[in-house]
């Protein structure tokens, strides 16, 4: 049970979830700060029909990154071009992007394509006005490979992955996935668990159930799913292998088995249990299903996460009167506070480079998504909604995804680490919550 919902659950013990598919990310906040880039479309080099635009899908990527900008296409000064070979750096003499992608798409064999792409270093062209020796000098990266055509958007992400890092420095998520809970009131069986690609396509359902789903929790191999299933009218914590679809049922005692979350060595889950009484903090072994109690408290003890280095657990406690975010170092114990301000913070993760904390905050009622630098404790409010819950960071630290309302409906949406930069994810039918951001793929 993670963040604002399943708190408000676990007083009631049972609850029921929202949801539905095909996410279609709007861009709400912060497009003007992003840094401009050019992407050409990629010439197709066959007769039949290309089976799709990779470029859409670079474009896409790196706008809903936030951190660039793509130029409007019509504005570009030379189209139709796939090399450096034929860059004409005075056409681009006063374009106000740092970089350009372009390559070319060609039929190599039955459903196989050839893609070339190449990343354009736009400031260096600009300031050897004189031109250098060769064009080559402009080249940042270029790559070549042999795909079919069911996997042109999944290269569009590996594109955007490139460019992304090529420009920042820091490795792309394109090419990860999410897992998310959809509810569709309407049906029999209304609890669907579904994993997508980053960006809502390819979606696939894991696991549907008459029952609440709850909690989904990724391995980090990225291969198992830990999520909490009412089916058998209680609630149970299940580890299930996406690609096999084989499931283990972890634990199953009396009262709450809540709030999965994988060790970074993917062997045991930090777990919320209530079958000694009041809600405490265990860590399960996956195979021998041999549990430790790991807090020990007369308050509500819940909704773990684990550092980075596996020394410690993050969690969110009544202990101090109001819900707030604890750690408690595993080898001996000991329990920290963390936060102090707001009225409540809940639901708590660690960035993958441990430098930060993101939770949600209560403050005037409002419910939010919050960063703290853990050096500083400077506390930045990241969202601007109301009741938003469940975040989850991507694995390179840059985004954090998380379950909101809009027009009524729970939804997706996302914040970029600095809150600069706001995406919705709305759905068609149903409602979608406890999103979860896969490792690297």
């Amino acid at each position: 049970m993670k963040t604002l919902g399943k708190w408000l659950i676990l007083g009631l013990m049972f609850c029921t979830i929202p949801a539905k598919a095909a996410l279609d990310i709007v861009i709400t906040e912060g497009v003007d700060a992003a840094r401009p880039i050019a992407v050409i479309p990629f010439v197709w080099q066959g007769a039949t029909p290309m089976p799709q635009q990779i470029s859409d899908v670079v474009m896409s990527d790196l706008a809903r990154s936030g951190t660039f900008k793509p130029m409007e296409e019509l504005g570009l000064p030379q189209r139709n071009i796939s090399s450096v070979s034929n860059f004409d750096v005075k056409a681009w003499s006063g374009v106000a992007a740092e970089a350009v992608v372009m390559g070319s798409v060609k039929p190599f064999g039955p459903d196989q394509y050839l893609v070339n792409f190449e990343l354009i270093d736009l400031v260096k062209a600009q300031m050897q006005s004189s031109g250098p020796t060769s064009k080559s000098e402009y080249l940042i990266d270029s790559r070549e490979t042999v795909i079919t055509a069911a996997q042109f958007r999944q290269y569009g992400h590996r594109i955007s992955d490139i460019v992304y890092e090529k420009l920042t420095g820091i490795r792309g998520a394109f090419l990860t996935r999410i897992a998310y809970v959809v509810v569709e009131h309407q049906d029999k069986s209304p609890y669907k668990l579904m994993i997508a690609d980053y960006d809502g396509y390819n979606e696939q359902m894991l696991l549907r159930s008459p029952e609440p789903l709850m909690s989904p929790a990724w391995s980090p191999d990225a291969r198992r799913l830990a999520y909490v299933s009412f089916e058998n009218k209680k609630a149970e914590i299940f580890v299930q292998d996406i690609y096999t679809q084989q499931r283990t049922k972890v634990t199953s005692f009396s009262g709450i088995n809540g709030a999965p979350s994988f060790s970074p060595d993917g062997k045991k889950l930090a777990v919320t249990l209530s079958k000694d009484g009041q809600p405490e903090i265990y860590v399960v072994d996956i195979d021998t299903k041999a549990i430790k109690r790991v807090t020990n408290h007369y308050a509500i003890d819940t909704e773990a996460s684990w550092t980075p280095d596996g020394k410690s657990l993050i969690f969110t406690s009544e202990r101090g009167g109001r819900p707030q975010l604890y750690q408690v170092t595993l080898a001996s114990g000991k329990v920290a506070r963390l936060t102090f301000e707001g009225e409540w913070n809940l639901g708590g993760s660690i960035s993958p480079d441990g430098r930060s904390m993101v939770f949600v905050n209560r403050t005037n009622g409002k419910f939010n998504i919050a960063r703290m630098d853990l050096e500083t404790r400077f506390m930045q409010v990241l969202t601007s909604t109301r009741l938003d819950e469940s975040p989850s960071i991507a694995p390179n630290g840059t985004m954090v995804i998380y379950g909101t309302t809009y027009q009524g409906k729970q939804v997706l949406a996302a914040v970029s680490m600095d809150g600069r930069f706001k995406a919705r994810l709305p759905v068609g039918q149903g409602e979608v919550k406890s999103p979860a951001w896969s490792p690297f793929l």
